[in-house]
């Protein structure tokens, strides 16, 4: 049956405030410090004239001007340094991981109290020896000292998420985002997903279909819940036909209500798909699977060749997929609390797993022995530990790689290095485990 109404929906980003934070936070902390730093002083000069500093006005000056000069260098040089850091990052392991990093809010909150130190530290000069006073107000001069201390600190730590850019601790973090949306996406081991009634879905008459307009957006999450009670109440079964991850296009289909008795409004189905300009973490485990595998097939490049990085990502693409293995994936299918199926949810199968986190390494890794017996080791160790259910697949992998190896070895020698399971790729095989 065609489809009974073919409705547009222009689909808002919900990332945009990422790349407003950069700019918004550095200039909250200026208007601030500006607003407080115009009202403060005169405050407290005309009510608390009695609060002076001992410390004599030419060394305050001095003060205030070593901190107001030394900490707008700081900042530039500061910053220019993680700019080129992040930059050199993008290029080295993936420009999508470290953007991660660059919005991290210690930094947008760093440059904001570097700013206000300078900015509170100059402004306080103006009321040091106010009217040939010869006094240097206190509260204001402790001020500018507890702004200094406040911007080691966010130099501190500043200096620790730079060095979160090492290439292990981007592995770690990049696994430990996936190991989070495998622990709020899929079942705990054990308990069983209900199936998808294909028959009874497809039997139902199309009565709306939704499609995106307006530029490219990337599905970052599905509001389950909401789409559940939006079928519920019109008596439907609501098809998402975009998956988390899928980057929408003008006119591409977005979902699909069967059977239900009167039309859903679009802006509600809309507001129950989270979209933005790239991929999250959120309801997407593939993602974090990705950027591993990016790290480890640009290590693979021959500008870099670097198999030990690879080695690397594969041990925590290995940690993802045993977690992934021990749980059922089969999760499209929602039913509300009658137990009647209203939404039905692409995900990825456990094949689709599988051909993301080794494909393409295994292409790029092929002529490397330590990431074949990496490689191997993985898929024994899985096919050792996994349920029965996965095995069959990781015997095909298995087989695969063996055919890899025999392409890309002609030596008997070296094939017979390649095929061995070795968990650090050049470390103890399996050969010697025994020794």
């Amino acid at each position: 049956m065609p489809d009974a109404a073919n409705t547009s929906y222009r689909l808002k980003p919900s990332d945009h405030h990422w790349h407003k934070l950069t700019w918004v936070t550095p200039l909250a902390y200026t208007t601030v410090t500006f607003l407080f730093g115009m009202v403060f002083p005169r405050l407290e000069h005309h009510y608390l004239p009695e609060l002076v500093s001992t410390i004599s006005v030419s060394s305050a000056m001095a003060i205030g001007s070593a901190v107001a000069s030394g900490m707008i260098a700081l900042t530039g040089i500061v910053f220019s340094l993680a700019f080129v850091m992040v930059q050199f990052s993008a290029t080295a392991y993936s420009p999508r991981l470290v953007l991660w990093v660059a919005r991290d809010p210690v930094v947008s909150h760093a440059m904001g109290v570097f700013i206000a130190t300078f900015l509170y530290a100059l402004m306080l000069m103006a009321w040091i020896d106010r009217d040939a006073s010869g006094h240097v107000p206190l509260i204001s001069g402790w001020l500018v000292i507890g702004l200094l201390a406040a911007s080691m600190a966010m130099f501190i730590a500043l200096i620790e998420r730079i060095g979160s850019l090492q290439v292990n601790r981007m592995l770690i973090f990049t696994g430990n985002q996936g190991r989070k949306a495998i622990k709020e996406l899929y079942p705990s081991e054990g308990l069983r997903a209900a199936r998808v009634e294909t028959e009874v879905v497809e039997r139902r008459p199309v009565t709306q279909t939704l499609v995106h307009a307006g530029r490219p957006l990337v599905i970052q999450a599905v509001d389950i819940g909401a789409l559940v009670a939006q079928a519920r109440q019109a008596d439907a079964v609501i098809e998402m036909l975009s998956a988390v991850g899928d980057t929408v296009l003008e006119l591409t289909p977005l979902l699909r209500v069967r059977g239900a008795r009167q039309p859903l409004a679009e802006r509600a189905l809309a507001e129950c798909i989270e979209a933005g300009d790239e991929r999250t973490f959120r309801q997407d485990p593939k993602y974090a699977i990705r950027l591993l595998v990016d790290i480890a097939i640009k290590a693979l490049s021959p500008a870099v060749n670097d198999p030990t990085t690879a080695v690397q990502a594969l041990d925590q693409i290995e940690d993802l997929l045993l977690r992934l293995g021990r749980r059922d994936l089969d999760i499209r299918a929602f039913h509300d609390d009658a137990g009647r199926l209203r939404l039905v949810v692409p995900f990825p199968t456990w094949d689709d797993f599988l051909l993301l986190a080794l494909d393409e390494i295994r292409a790029y890794g092929a002529s490397s022995v330590q990431v074949m017996r990496r490689m191997m080791a993985l898929i024994k160790n899985l096919t050792e530990v996994l349920p029965a259910g996965r095995t069959a697949a990781l015997e095909r992998w298995g087989r695969r790689l063996q055919s890899t190896i025999a392409r890309s070895f002609a030596d008997l020698d070296e094939k017979k290095d390649a095929s061995v399971a070795d968990r650090q790729g050049l470390g103890i095989g399996e050969d010697h485990s025994a020794d």
